[in-house]
């Protein structure tokens, strides 16, 4: 079995680090697959990809506080590069034929450029299952409903996709509701829940060691995913650390991301050698690892990092990014709601309230695992049946195919 991925790529980590976990779990647990993803995500070569997966890197684009599109690296204008990924991304499925694809959050993906690749696969390839993968919370309602219905995009679902993928709860966030999705796409829906997370090969007691971490010290992990706009969140969680080493034994490790500013990370790093007992890093390949070992993880509210919480059940703060989309906020707010994290809005956030709320949760002493009862982590295998039962299904009509073919040939040399 052929599976195609297009994940768009504009702005942080999030996007492709949710769809190689997909991927990874599609390709452990279904014989025979093979995996070919199309993104322009600059970090792809850096995350570890299995045998049997692959992937085809198109021009990279960004997206600016404001939500406009631009261009990243190439000295080429916006509509230049658009044709390029759309050309590159139709000849791809045109040469790879794949038997399922999955298309990551934008039903046409960035400036409609998966339009004539959904169009030729419903006319050429009427075999293959196209799928549209949601998180959970894409924006907020009015938002949603304004930006699909000015790119056409309930359209674009209902002509183009066999099945909607929700990488969330219900009963968080009723995408079909929420969004006004019409019957007919309503019908396509499934909620599969949250994306559970690989724990790392390492033990907490190993990573805590390799980080030089003593017995009575508690070390707070502070994430902003990409880093692209987490800076006010790193500078905080350092002087807030600070403030607590006054009365507390703490480490602190900043993963400031490898998209972070030159100017921005030279500060960060300035900060955190001014005090002892902070390490930065750019970049973290098991960051699964990483959790396990922190006592308190400080972060942004993005998708993937609230399901890495979730599976290893770690206390944390979360402060969300309410730009260019408010997804991070709806997230923290429907969160905080079920007591799963403690939330600090972006517009009130200082050292001494992040000091206050850190010491708070390093003095609790509440059974991890709570977080883990009340959120449904179980995307992944959901989606692994969903494709066997595609599978079975495709299986089933090759012998009638075959015996049509053979006629056809026993005809034609008659």
């Amino acid at each position: 079995m052929r599976l195609l991925v297009y994940s768009h790529d504009t702005f942080g980590l999030g996007n492709i680090k949710r769809m190689l976990a997909i991927c990874t779990h599609l390709h452990s647990t279904i014989p025979d697959l093979s995996i070919l993803i199309v993104s322009g995500s600059p970090m792809l070569h850096s995350f570890r990809v299995s045998p049997g997966i692959d992937y085809i890197k198109l021009p990279c684009l960004k997206r600016s506080d404001s939500g406009d599109l631009g261009v990243r690296y190439l000295d080429l204008d916006i509509e230049q590069v658009i044709r390029l990924r759309r050309e590159l991304i139709l000849s791809t499925v045109v040469s790879f034929r794949p038997d399922i694809v999955l298309v990551d959050k934008k039903p046409e993906g960035l400036a409609g450029e998966m339009e004539p690749s959904l169009r030729y696969i419903r006319c050429n390839l009427p075999q293959t299952r196209t799928m549209l993968v949601l998180r959970d919370i894409l924006d907020t309602p009015e938002s949603t409903v304004q930006t699909w219905s000015e790119h056409g995009s309930y359209k674009t679902v209902e002509w183009y996709y066999d099945e909607v993928i929700v990488l969330g709860s219900q009963r968080i966030f009723d995408v079909c509701s929420e969004y006004r999705l019409p019957e007919a796409i309503c019908s396509k829906v499934r909620f599969f829940g949250y994306v559970a997370r690989q724990h790392s090969s390492r033990t907490r007691g190993e990573v805590r060691k390799h980080l030089g971490i003593q017995e009575g010290e508690r070390l707070v992990l502070v994430t902003t995913g990409g880093g692209e706009d987490g800076l006010h969140v790193l500078s905080a969680s350092i002087e807030a650390i600070q403030q607590i080493q006054a009365y507390q034994r703490i480490r602190g490790l900043i993963v400031a991301g490898p998209e972070l500013g030159c100017k921005q990370a030279t500060q960060i790093n300035m900060a955190a050698q001014a005090c002892a007992g902070i390490e930065v890093v750019e970049f973290i390949d098991d960051m699964m690892g990483y959790i396990a070992a922190s006592d308190l993880v400080v972060s942004m509210a993005g998708y993937n990092t609230v399901c890495e919480l979730l599976t290893v059940g770690r206390k944390a703060i979360i402060i969300p990014r309410v730009k260019p989309v408010q997804e991070q906020k709806i997230r923290a707010e429907r969160m905080a709601s079920l007591s799963m994290f403690t939330t600090i809005l972006p517009d009130v956030l200082t050292p001494g309230l992040l000091a206050e709320a850190m010491t708070r949760q390093l003095e609790t002493d509440t059974e991890e695992t709570y977080l883990t009862r009340e959120i449904d982590l179980g995307a992944l295998p959901r989606i692994s049946d969903l494709f066997n039962e595609h599978g079975r299904i495709r299986s089933s009509h090759l012998p009638a195919v075959a015996s049509s073919l053979s006629t056809m040939v026993s005809m034609a040399t008659a």
